[in-house]
């Protein structure tokens, strides 16, 4: 194993643990750096060294470009990953590191410029042809600008914030009456979130879908692509189910070429280097429209790592050594999907952490979990609640989700509890929502728009509409049961697992007839 510089992880969880794995593979020393709040944390444990920054808030740490930059020459640490979040996507966290002798695992400040801010990135992709959705040319500044571009174009429009991302600062409006006050929110939202309450208004596309493609560039004007993921799936603008490939590109296969190619030219234009995603509203007719470019790591990514299998993290850190030029596409196969436990309120997905008494987690040959809990814990109310990440992969989607049900059934999340039995502590997860979602009809049919789960109540229902005295998944699996029945006859070839028969299990177990 080649003997090489240490590498400092800025961030904190399950993704400073991956990253961690990853560049001790390939002999890295690893430094990671954590708050108060994360003082026992388990990415600490992960890596060689460990750097302490100051308090549980993330201004105090793991966003104080300061202190980041000084556990890195503390330690000798050569490189610095950001993981995403945090200093991933600050054009300003790069120039400092360039400045203090580090190499940023990432892309320049300039391209993070370029694509980062959702406007000059409109304007970016738009000089190299590639359609984005109608929108305002720049930041508007009164409710009647955005009022007016809704007379033009048509309600319902969609209010965002020109910074950030993961749905904060983001407001559907429906009407004229309901510009001002969305646009209010929506500014003190962002502001608090990202330090720049600035926004701008889109044309909000009916039925989308969420569908982004994975590139990779060398930093000098190359750059190939490894797929999609459809990630549609959301609640509250963020996403809770992703796959590969897209139910909805496959049938319109034109319209992936046209998406793949149209993100290889624009990261080609802006000389992108390291891993980074375009993201495109697709409609129900096929056509594809450009929506903004993360330009770092995305937490779905070990969908496209399990259906090509590449290892992301490691080109990155090759990349920034200088160790890799410009890779081929890689084949991509099977099917692979991702969904997201979360301490939340699986009723109105609000944040719900505590302290974790027990976590069983899946486990198989097909089955990936990321995540920085392997007993006792406690999720911060400092930090983002996802508890981890599962990821299933099989030769069809039928078989990924049918595998994807036996992960989330051996899943088990507990909060402490007293001797008399009763938990301790506020924690709440999403699993039971997860399950249903995985037998929800219009997910095995494939029709996964970015509204499904505000059209299906009974995902998130406290009580099932149908199967009185069941489970959640047992009511679930009696309204089904003929849509099974149906899809029996396409099921796995030979010698595969068929979704039927796991239906069967899940009916048995719960008492329904057959």
């Amino acid at each position: 194993m080649k003997n090489r510089e240490p590498v400092l992880i800025a961030n904190r969880g399950e993704i400073a643990i991956r990253v961690a794995r990853t560049a001790k593979l390939l002999g890295f020393p690893t430094v990671a750096v954590y708050s108060e709040a994360d003082r026992f944390s388990e990415h600490v444990k992960a890596c060689d060294q460990a750097i302490f920054l100051g308090g549980s808030a993330p201004a105090e740490s793991y966003l104080n470009v300061e202190k980041v930059i000084a556990a890195a020459k503390k330690t000798g640490a050569r490189f610095v990953h950001p993981g995403y979040g945090f200093l991933s996507e600050r054009p300003h966290f790069v120039e400092a590191c360039q400045k203090a002798g580090l190499v940023f695992v990432g892309p320049s400040a300039d391209s993070m410029r370029a694509m980062g801010d959702k406007i000059t990135a409109r304007n970016t992709v738009s000089a190299v042809g590639v359609p984005g959705v109608p929108g305002s040319k720049g930041a508007v500044k009164s409710p009647e600008e955005a009022i007016e571009f809704g007379r033009k174009v048509g309600f319902p429009i969609l209010l965002k914030a020109t910074a950030g991302g993961g749905g904060k600062g983001m407001r559907r409006v429906d009407t004229e009456k309901e510009v001002a006050a969305a646009l209010e929110g929506a500014s003190r939202e962002a502001l608090g979130a990202f330090g720049d309450g600035s926004m701008y208004v889109e044309k909000l596309v009916l039925k989308p879908h969420h569908v982004e493609i994975q590139v990779f560039g060398d930093g000098k004007g190359g750059a190939i692509h490894l797929g999609e993921r459809e990630c549609s799936i959301q609640r509250r603008h963020q996403k809770v189910w992703e796959e590969s490939p897209s139910p909805i590109l496959e049938r319109f296969p034109a319209t992936r070429e046209k998406m793949c190619d149209a993100a290889v030219r624009i990261a080609s234009h802006v000389k992108y280097a390291g891993a980074g995603t375009f993201e495109f509203i697709v409609d129900e007719e096929g056509n594809f429209y450009f929506l903004e470019m993360n330009t770092r790591l995305q937490v779905e990514h070990p969908v496209t790592e399990l259906v090509t299998g590449v290892d992301l993290v490691a080109w990155q850190l090759l990349l920034a050594t200088g160790e890799l030029t410009l890779p081929a596409i890689p084949k991509r196969r099977g099917s692979a999907i991702e969904v997201r436990l979360y301490a939340e309120d699986p009723h109105h997905f609000l944040p719900a952490p505590g302290p974790i008494g027990s976590i069983s987690l899946p486990y198989g040959p097909f089955t990936r979990v990321d995540t920085a809990f392997t007993g006792p814990g406690e999720v911060s109310v400092n930090y983002d609640p996802m508890i981890a990440k599962i990821v299933v992969w099989a030769p069809t989607r039928e078989e990924a989700i049918g595998r994807m049900r036996v992960a989330l059934d051996e899943t088990r999340v507990e909060p402490p509890k007293k001797t008399d039995g009763t938990a301790v502590g506020s924690l709440r997860t999403n699993l039971s929502f997860l399950k249903r979602l995985s037998r929800l009809p219009a997910v095995l049919e494939g029709d996964t728009s970015t509204d499904l789960i505000g059209a299906h109540p009974e995902l998130t229902a406290e009580v099932p509409s149908a199967g009185v005295g069941l489970s959640p998944e047992a009511a679930v699996a009696v309204s089904l049961y003929q849509l099974i029945e149906e899809l029996e006859a396409d099921s796995a070839p030979d010698g595969q697992m068929s979704t039927g028969g796991a239906w069967r299990q899940v009916a048995r177990r719960e008492g329904v007839r057959s």
